[in-house]
C-alpha cells in the first residue's frame, strides 16, 4: 500500500499545516463547513446502528465512514488544525505566525459548528416530522447522551470539568493518529485502513471530541433535552476542544516532529563532533 517511512510522512505533516494556515478565507470556511457537516451524519448514523441493534460496538466499527470521507475530500477539522499548524510555526515556515494559526483555528471552528449545526437542525427535524412528533428512540437516545455529558458531568464540579478535559485529549490523541494515518500511504485503501483503527477506539470508548459534540448537544437542545447552551460550553465544547487541542498536539504533533523530523542521523551527529583538527592526524 506504497507506505511511508516517518520521516517522509511528517514533513508532510508540516506542509500541511503550513498550507492551512495560508488557506483563504472563503476555502477555509467552506471546508470545515463540511467536514462538520460529515461527521455529523457519521454520528447520526452510528447512533443509529447502535440503537437499531443494540449492539455499540457495531455503531463504533462504523462510525469512522465519515472521518475517511472527509479527509478523502480535503475537508478540515478543528481536530486536525490543532495538531498540524503548530508544526509549522515550530519549523519556522516563513510567514507563518501565531496570529495565523489562531485565525485559522477559529475559522474552522465557525465552519465545523455551522456544518454540524446545520445537521442538528435537519435530523431534529426529521425524527419528529417537523416537530410535531415525539422523536423516536434514536432521538431519545441522543437527547439523554447531551444531558448525561453536561449536567452529568456538572454534578461533579472541577473534578468533571477535567474528566471532559481528559477525556478531550485521549480522543484527538487517537483521532489525530487517523489524521496521520492517512499520510503513512498513497493508495485509498492504505489510507483508510489506517484512519479507520483510532477513529473506531476514540467512538467507542466515548471520549470527547469537539466537532461530534457541535452536533450531539444542539440535537438534544432541539428535541427536548434538559439543559442550557451554558451548560454546554461550560461543562462540554469548551474542556473538551482544550483536551483536543493538548492531547492532539502532546502526544501525536511534538511526538513525531521531534524524533522523526528534528532528529539527525546517528552518523550526521558523530561527524559533527569531530574536530577539524583531529579529522587531519587521522
Amino acid at each position: 500500500m506504497a507506505y511511508l517511512v516517518p520521516n517522509e510522512f511528517v514533513t508532510k505533516m508540516v506542509d500541511a499545516g503550513e498550507s492551512k494556515i495560508y488557506m483563504s478565507t472563503r476555502d477555509t470556511l467552506v471546508r470545515a463547513y463540511m467536514a462538520g457537516a460529515i461527521l455529523a451524519l457519521a454520528a447520526v448514523f452510528a447512533v443509529t446502528v447502535a440503537v437499531q441493534t443494540g449492539v455499540f460496538l457495531i455503531g463504533a466499527i462504523l462510525f469512522p465512514v465519515g472521518f475517511c470521507m472527509l479527509y478523502l475530500m480535503g475537508f478540515d477539522l478543528l481536530t486536525g488544525v490543532f495538531v498540524l499548524t503548530p508544526l509549522a510555526w515550530l519549523d519556522r515556515r516563513p510567514g507563518v505566525t501565531i496570529q495565523g494559526i489562531l485565525r485559522n483555528w477559529g475559522l474552522v471552528f465557525l465552519g465545523n459548528f455551522a456544518g454540524a449545526l446545520t445537521v442538528a437542525v435537519i435530523m431534529a427535524f426529521v425524527f419528529t416530522m417537523g416537530f410535531n412528533t415525539e422523536p423516536g428512540a434514536v432521538g431519545a437516545k441522543l437527547a439523554s447522551v447531551g444531558e448525561a455529558r453536561t449536567l452529568g458531568y456538572a454534578e461533579y464540579g472541577a473534578a468533571g470539568w477535567f474528566t471532559i478535559f481528559l477525556r478531550g485529549m485521549l480522543c484527538n490523541w487517537m483521532v489525530s493518529m487517523g489524521v496521520v494515518g492517512a499520510m503513512i500511504s498513497t493508495h485509498v485503501s492504505g489510507k483508510v485502513l489506517a484512519m479507520w483503527m483510532p477513529i473506531m477506539l476514540f467512538f467507542f470508548m466515548a471520549f470527547e471530541h469537539s466537532v461530534v459534540n457541535m452536533f450531539l448537544f444542539p440535537t438534544a437542545m432541539l428535541m427536548g433535552g434538559e439543559f442550557s447552551v451554558l451548560d454546554y460550553f461550560i461543562w462540554n465544547e469548551i474542556p473538551t476542544a482544550l483536551g483536543n487541542l493538548v492531547g492532539g498536539l502532546a502526544f501525536t504533533g511534538l511526538t513525531l516532529y521531534s524524533t522523526h523530523y528534528k532528529t539527525a542521523p546517528k552518523r550526521q551527529l558523530a561527524a559533527a563532533d569531530v574536530k577539524p583538527g583531529k579529522e587531519a592526524m587521522a
